[in-house]
């Protein structure tokens, strides 16, 4: 058997394909971008064409790296964007419509139609989930209803859907698989937690026929075999698929109940492992399914909260107002000020997620002087991405009743070091930053590795998972009450406006 894992990490911006050797390093990495679609205000999508072949572009990268040969490869493991929808041609694998992204916010009066016949109950507890435009069953409802063909389409059986990590195995598998993991299908509002099945109920209160959908599989175990993928041999097991926040979960070794990470992506989420039990919020945060090891293996849950904006809010900076000319540019500017100088960034560019849950919210740029300077704003930014988690954090811990052992973070803005410092200031909490930053790539790849033996048990993989830095916090009590009043403050404005 081959001795790497070929992961994909298919994210909003951009995807990732990378190798792992069997020691848990990254021998290497590769990112493309691909374009956002933006139709409407409010309205987000993906050409799944573009998303297809920034994965194809990687895979080919990565074999001219010639870190080991294609037949090397044991296993393919799968992190994607999550509640993101499409459908496509079953006889073609042609898409019928672009992706619905799940920033999306075009069926918000919909999932507001379903909450005052009544319905919210019924969705949070059989799918663990608010109803909120953000998951996949409202966007598999409008793409039902306003695709070209699709009717006749549907008669003839010829309609498939799924989230991302189906329209992938799809495209590996050559048109032979149709699946998904179960953590991504506990994200699209159609999945019954306590059966791990689709659900008929919430299937016809979002009117999404049974047989379009993939068949829900194990997180880890074989899904399928690649067929056709240029550069790769027939064959290869597709071996490990989650959804990326429950990857990266398991990428920061969080096995046990009570442990917790915090991912700084374009958006940023925080999931803590509440092992077999399925914790239900009554404030706003979501139960989801974490992973399951094989057939046989029992299921574990998470408890989650997720801001929609985080990284997405430093390209704004860079692609919208142009102060920086790229991410990386925050932290020296950010730094050039002592503090946020009563700036108050509320990034709320498609709603507010977690725990306000919001989707007409809108951003707002507040406590502006005339000796306001570039870098308070790129402060207030960061200080804004701590302060939406540490809002989420504060709400976590009062549901489970304690205080929350040190939270590991990741992502590619977990690298900014002055933000992480900030993060631990305004949580008051130890952070801990792994050597392995991109950890949803290390949770696809270890879910594969696990899927074909690589590694013969989680503990095998917490034996190579390694710490890089910790943060502590160095502020004191009154000084996070102050921050927390100025940024309460003007989340009452926004939410208000």
């Amino acid at each position: 058997m081959g001795r790497f894992i070929l992961a994909i990490d298919q994210g909003t911006t951009g995807s990732t394909v990378a190798l792992m050797d069997a020691r848990g390093k990254v021998r290497a990495s590769v990112n493309y971008e691909f374009p956002q679609i933006y139709p409407k205000p409010g309205w987000v999508e993906h050409c799944p064409a573009d998303i297809w072949a920034s994965i194809a572009k990687g895979i080919r990268a990565i074999l001219r790296r010639k870190v080991c040969k294609a037949a090397d490869i044991a296993a393919i493991g799968i992190a994607n964007q999550r509640e993101t929808a499409l459908v496509w041609d079953r006889r073609t694998g042609e898409p019928l419509n672009n992706a619905i992204v799940w920033q999306c916010r075009r069926t918000t009066d919909f999932c507001q139609s379903l909450k005052q016949r009544g319905h919210e109950g019924l969705v949070k507890r059989r799918s663990g989930l608010v109803l909120d435009p953000y998951f996949s069953a409202s966007k598999y409802r409008w793409l039902l209803g306003n695709t070209t063909g699709i009717k006749a389409a549907l008669r003839r059986g010829e309609v498939a859907a799924g989230t991302i990590d189906s329209f992938l195995l799809w495209q590996l598998s050559g048109g032979e698989v149709h699946a998904t993991d179960i953590s991504n299908a506990s994200r699209t509002s159609l999945m019954n937690l306590k059966t791990g099945q689709w659900d008929d109920q919430l299937l016809d209160l979002f009117q999404v026929p049974r047989e379009i959908l993939p068949a829900i599989c194990p997180s880890s175990g074989i899904l399928g075999h690649t067929r056709g993928v240029p550069g790769l041999p027939d064959g290869i097991p597709i071996a490990g698929v989650a959804g990326d926040q429950q990857a990266a979960l398991f990428g920061q070794a969080g096995f046990d109940a009570g442990d917790a990470k915090c991912t700084f992506g374009t958006g940023s989420f925080i999931l803590m492992n509440t092992g077999s039990e399925t914790l239900h919020s009554k404030a706003g945060l979501l139960t989801t399914v974490a992973w399951q090891l094989g057939e046989e293996g029992r299921r574990v849950y998470a408890l989650e909260g997720g801001a929609f904006v985080c990284g997405a809010a430093v390209q704004w900076l860079r692609d919208g107002l142009k102060i920086i000319k790229s991410a990386p540019d925050i932290e020296a500017l950010a730094a050039e000020v002592s503090d946020h100088g009563g700036v108050e960034f509320v990034p709320a560019l498609t709603g507010l997620g977690a725990p306000h849950w919001a989707p007409d919210a809108r951003g707002t740029l507040t406590g502006l002087t005339r000796g306001t300077e570039r870098g308070h704003i790129a402060r207030a930014t960061l200080d804004a991405m701590a302060l939406q988690n540490a809002d989420i954090l504060r709400v976590m811990e009062g549901e489970l009743g304690r205080r929350m052992r040190p939270l590991r973070v990741d992502g590619g803005a977990a690298a900014n070091n002055l933000l992480m410092q900030i993060q631990a200031n305004v949580l008051g909490r130890r952070l801990v930053r792994p050597r392995v930053i991109e950890t949803t790539v290390a949770g696809a790849s270890y879910l594969a590795g696990l899927g074909v033996g690589l590694w013969e048990s989680p503990a095998d993989i917490r034996k190579i998972w390694r710490a890089d830095r910790e943060f502590e916090v160095k502020t004191s009590a009154a000084a996070r009450r102050k921050r927390y009043e100025s940024w309460d403050d003007a989340l009452r404005r926004t939410l208000l406006s």
